[in-house]
């Protein structure tokens, strides 16, 4: 067995810092840069130091492992990508601000690629051409590049991350079914190798596209997803994700609807206050744009409108509010007291929750006065149907009605069955046991390979450091010398047997530090076991400490190389 690297720390490029970097907002972002791992060269752009590389590295050999095992094969495609296949599936201005556009000398246009569909589905469209080439997964574990508005949380939200992508072709939606599942199933694989703590949840597809998609969320404080959870069954789903079917109710004994002054009472908040009656039983009818046209969105007055929600609806459109240049020239849209019956041609877009037959105080589209007694699907029609208020905590669950739980969460991994979205733009063919054409079907799946570091970091760490799983961790033993010859002598001596032993070793021999800085240091890096050649060195003997429970136990040196190698 060949001896495993020992790295010395004397000889490290790395400096640990005893404070906290004045940008950083999250506990990953905090204890990677105090600690030595990464360092930060522009707004969400990283570079990554010795420690750091080979925590990224370890994450990237389990993914590769477990995506080997499905019989993915490994391909690296380039980063800088021509205009004309986003341009063929939409992508180029779907993606908006967050694609990096540039042009070469000649004036051709390129992007940075934040993901690969079309440039994949061209490399089968080159390589496959019968259906014996199918089925085939690909994968690439690579740089990404997005345009973030503002890049936080240190490597969470970057504009440049290591990602890992692979892609599914297959020749009917049964076999785009298998493909998913062992995409499914190797996630569950690699994160539980990771030692993440995570949970599946449902999606929305947005600007990928496709129709089944997942999440693969790691609960933590700094996650950027909220995800809802329920207690007493299977179900959990991004917020953005959980949709409730459409429940009618008869109205026929409900009075006509009948105008009511309500001067003053612009908003709900008056609105409710004036009749005394609460919020719910009042109709919020918000306005917005999509592509310059104006479309009223109903919900009731108790709840808000998620406008991710809303924007992923109208995608790829564009979604704004109106403003009160908008209301000029429209007397069929006043301002503070717009309903939904009357409204003319505006497209009228309701929340299930304002479903056939309930019953609704709103606006009468005149100055200072409400209408009582509107019934959905009996004084206004809705154009159509969809989820568009904010999830809340206590909101029934859509599978057996139980009070949803809310938590914030990373996003670690992303799967999509995208069906022919990408192939039909890009005429992927392949011809048939009959000798005719068949359109391939796609999927698409992805894990944010460095995302998971700081995931880890989120999810492990203590209140004095990192706290890394021993198979992403930068070495299996923290060997620390106390500071004397003898100490620092006992201390290399161990590391040689480890090292003979197979185990990787980073040994802090600085001279000149302090016991106490070294030990303070030891817990900062979060190496799950730590070694410390101390007080009784002259008698052979070394204390080992387990950096997550803190137990500590004091060892000779063969026993403690026993311990360790068993």
């Amino acid at each position: 067995m060949a001896n495993a690297p020992v790295q010395r720390m004397s000889q490290l490029m790395a400096k640990t810092l005893r404070d906290d970097p004045a940008d950083a907002e999250v506990l990953s972002h905090k204890l990677l840069v105090r600690a030595g791992y990464v360092r930060r060269t522009a707004a969400g752009i990283w570079s990554w130091l010795p420690l750091g590389k080979k925590v990224l590295a370890n994450v990237e050999r389990i993914v590769r492992e477990e995506m080997d095992a499905i019989g993915a094969q490994e391909v690296l495609l380039p980063a800088l990508l021509p205009r004309e296949p986003y341009e063929a599936t939409g992508r180029w201005d779907e993606y908006g601000q967050e694609l990096f556009r540039l042009k070469d000398r000649k004036g051709g246009d390129y992007l940075l690629g934040p993901t690969h569909e079309e440039i994949f589905t061209l490399l089968v469209k080159d390589q496959a051409s019968s259906y014996k080439d199918l089925p085939v997964i690909l994968y690439q574990i690579q740089t990404k590049f997005r345009d973030e508005a503002r890049p936080r949380a240190g490597i969470l939200r970057g504009r440049e991350f290591l990602m890992k992508d692979s892609y599914s072709f297959d020749l009917a939606d049964e076999g785009l079914a298998e493909s998913y599942a062992l995409h499914r199933q190797a996630y569950q694989r690699v994160f539980e190798r990771l030692g993440l703590d995570y949970r599946i949840c449902a999606a929305t597809a947005g600007a990928m596209g496709g129709s089944k998609s997942e999440e693969f969320l790691a609960p933590a404080e700094a996650g950027e997803d909220t995800f809802a959870d329920c207690p007493n069954c299977d179900f959990a789903a991004n917020t953005e994700a959980v949709t409730y079917e459409l429940q009618p109710v008869d109205a026929s004994g409900v009075p006509a609807a009948q105008d009511i002054p309500t001067p003053g009472t612009p908003t709900i908040e008056t609105l409710a206050a004036s009749l005394g009656v609460p919020a719910s039983a009042t109709l919020k009818n918000l306005l917005v744009k999509v592509d310059g046209e104006i479309v009223a969105i109903g919900v009731p007055g108790d709840r808000e409108v998620d406008m991710d929600k809303v924007e992923a609806h109208f995608a790829p459109a564009a979604v704004e509010l109106v403003t009160a240049e908008d209301f000029e020239g429209r007397p069929d849209l006043v301002r503070g007291y717009v309903g939904p019956q009357g409204l003319g041609k505006v497209k009228y877009v309701a929340d299930p929750r304002v479903a056939p037959g309930t019953v609704w105080i709103t606006g009468a589209n005149k100055p200072d006065t409400h209408t009582k007694n509107v019934v959905a699907g009996r004084d206004f029609e809705v154009d159509r149907y969809v989820d568009v208020v904010v999830v809340q905590e206590g909101d029934p669950c859509p599978k057996c009605g139980t009070g949803l739980k809310l938590d914030r969460a990373i996003e670690i991994g992303h799967i999509f069955q995208l069906g022919r979205k990408y192939t039909d733009a890009l005429k992927l063919d392949v011809l048939g046991q009959n000798g005719k054409p068949v359109r391939v079907t796609m999927g698409s799946y992805g894990i944010g390979v460095s995302r998971a570091v700081a995931a880890l970091a989120e999810q492990t760490a203590d209140d004095k450091g990192l706290v890394w799983p021993k198979e992403v961790a930068p070495a299996d033993v923290h060997v620390v010398a106390a500071g004397k010859a003898l100490q620092t002598e006992l201390a290399l001596d161990v590391c040689e047997k480890l090292s003979a032993a197979g185990l990787r070793v980073l040994v802090d021999d600085r001279a000149g530090v302090s016991p106490g800085v070294k030990f303070t240091d030891a817990e900062l890096i979060g190496v799950p076991q730590i070694l410390v050649a101390g007080r009784r060195a002259g008698e052979g003997v070394v204390e080992l400490k387990d950096r997550r429970t803190g137990e500590r136990e004091e060892l000779t040196v063969e026993e403690a190389v026993a311990r360790l190698t068993a």
